[in-house]
């Protein structure tokens, strides 16, 4: 008996010492609402140091309550200042000489692990930016032959078949077969934009044995398969193969947690489906997976998540233009409709909710930006509610920095308390209150999961003033207080689990128990 209680110690020790090095990100995801963070914003320096940033920022987004954290494109795009869009080499993580640097715009590739690793030590998730549309940079030229097409109908040819110069072949010099031997030639490619021998910025659809643009993508501009740079074949079996090898070994590479599909209305819906899949299947990790179908018609979306057998999520394009719409609306936005034709009202398990993004910025291609006065209403609005995965804009958060004229200042005093509330009070039943043209709410009531959990949450776009809501029974007798520091009034619970709530005109109010 002595000799089994002896063993019984040691067994519980050496569990108790085991569970000291464990990483802690699972032990509390369970039971903690998600939030993820858009990293950053397309005017970032480039200055190398994102990485390094990130690394440091890793146990502020931690105290936020930032559960993962979305990264910009971390392989080597055509120069040191780009982006990450301009995909040049996927395996070139900033660890190879190439296009002039080692390093990308955020860093090299040690940095970037480092960063991984401290971001998921303190519990965030890491989402990789998978860029596959297209292949820029290319080191040298082929003779190809193509036809000309109406940039407003791809599927009408205006010229006959001709030889163009175009930037199809990569061997990667100064990666060599590290990685991959895989070499891309003009047949691995639909089409390009741009006649070297002519000087020629048209748009070229390749044309050979098997040569079309690839169906089942969206049907504006006819077939929209086409968007920039060289576009990748996914009819070929080589690049499919290789593509799929590559989403492994980045994933196992980097360690990734999930990913961020780019530009996927411009790319073979089944190809993007079993390549969800394949890597799901090789790695061993669920990986969660949010594409960007950027279209403000939710058929569509809801047309391609079929498709892709709902086996990834999508930004909610739609709702980020309701809230565009409502902040320029000068008070006359009818605020019952914020959800009309939004993803998450029709699919909120696969809805991934946004205010802005890298793309919507001030000075970028789909500039549709949601103005300050109302970006803490529509943030309160994906982060105290019930359905979506809420992303914070980079942006938004610490501000940009372009130069556009018009720039999103730094946010984070008035973000900052509505993260607090769906780390720490955003949990129960909720109860939507969205009966008034200008002033909104809704309720949550709390569980026994989460101490002190529960809250009242008020907009409005134009005038002030009260709404009763339910915050239920369990609540009856306390004093809540609006943690926005909007508001200075307290609000005493009635027996029966309702509260006269306020709000200050074109602003936001979140209450919770003093």
């Amino acid at each position: 008996m002595k000799e089994f209680k002896r063993l019984l110690m040691l067994g519980i020790s050496f569990v108790l010492i085991v569970s000291m090095f464990l990483p802690t990100s699972h032990v509390n995801a369970a039971s903690k609402n998600g939030t993820m963070m858009q990293y950053f914003e397309w005017y970032l320096p480039n200055s190398g140091t994102h990485w390094n940033n990130l690394k440091n920022d890793a146990g502020h987004l931690n105290d936020l309550g930032i559960t993962a954290v979305w990264i910009p494109p971390a392989y080597k795009g055509t120069s040191q200042d780009d982006v990450g869009y301009g995909a040049y080499d996927l395996y070139d993580l900033g660890e190879f000489n190439q296009k002039g640097t080692v390093r990308t715009k955020y860093g090299t590739k040690a940095q970037l692990k480092n960063a991984i690793q401290t971001l998921q030590h303190q519990g965030i998730q890491v989402y990789g930016d998978v860029v596959m549309n297209h292949k820029g940079g290319a080191d040298f030229t082929e003779q190809v032959t193509a036809v000309e097409v109406n940039s407003g109908n791809r599927n009408v040819q205006t010229s006959g078949a001709y030889t163009i110069e175009a930037w199809t072949g990569f061997n990667f010099p100064g990666r060599g077969d590290a990685y991959s031997s895989f070499d891309w030639h003009w047949y691995h490619f639909d089409g390009t934009d741009w006649d070297q021998s002519r000087g020629l910025n048209r748009i070229y659809q390749f044309q050979g044995t098997g040569k079309a643009w690839d169906y089942e993508v969206d049907t504006e501009n006819g077939n929209y398969d086409y968007l920039m740079f060289a576009d990748v074949d996914y009819d070929h079996p080589d690049v499919v193969n290789e593509m799929k090898n590559w989403g492994s070994w980045y994933t196992n590479e980097l360690n990734l947690d999930g990913f961020r599909l780019d530009a996927v209305k411009h790319i073979k819906h089944s190809f993007l489906k079993d390549w969800v899949s394949h890597v799901r299947s090789t790695t061993g990790k669920e990986m969660f997976t949010v594409a960007e179908y950027w279209k403000n018609d939710v058929g569509e979306l809801q047309d391609y998540l079929s498709d892709v057998g709902y086996n990834h999520s999508l930004f909610d394009a739609p709702l980020h233009y309701n809230f565009y719409d409502a902040s320029r609306s000068g008070g006359n936005y009818d605020m019952r409709n914020l959800l009309n034709g939004t993803l998450v009202a029709s699919q909120p398990t696969k809805a991934v909710t946004l205010v802005e993004n890298h793309d919507s910025q001030p000075g970028q291609a789909l500039e549709s930006v949601v103005q300050s006065w109302f970006k803490p209403l529509a943030y309160a609005f994906i982060l105290t509610r019930e359905a979506g995965y809420p992303s914070v804009f980079y942006g938004d958060y610490y501000g940009t920095k372009g130069n556009s004229g018009y720039e999103i200042p730094n946010l984070s005093q008035k973000l900052d308390p509505l993260l607090e509330a769906r780390e720490t009070y955003a949990y129960g039943i909720q109860h939507d209150y969205l009966d008034h043209q200008d002033l909104v709410g809704w309720t949550r009531e709390g569980d026994s999961a989460h101490a002190n959990s529960g809250l009242a949450t008020l907009i409005t776009d134009r005038n002030g003033g009260s709404k009763w809501m339910y915050v239920g029974k369990r609540n009856a007798g306390e004093t809540w207080v609006d943690m926005t520091g909007n508001r200075s009034n307290q609000v005493v619970i009635n027996k029966d689990g309702w509260g006269e709530f306020f709000v200050n005109g074109g602003s936001v109010s979140v209450y919770k128990q003093k």
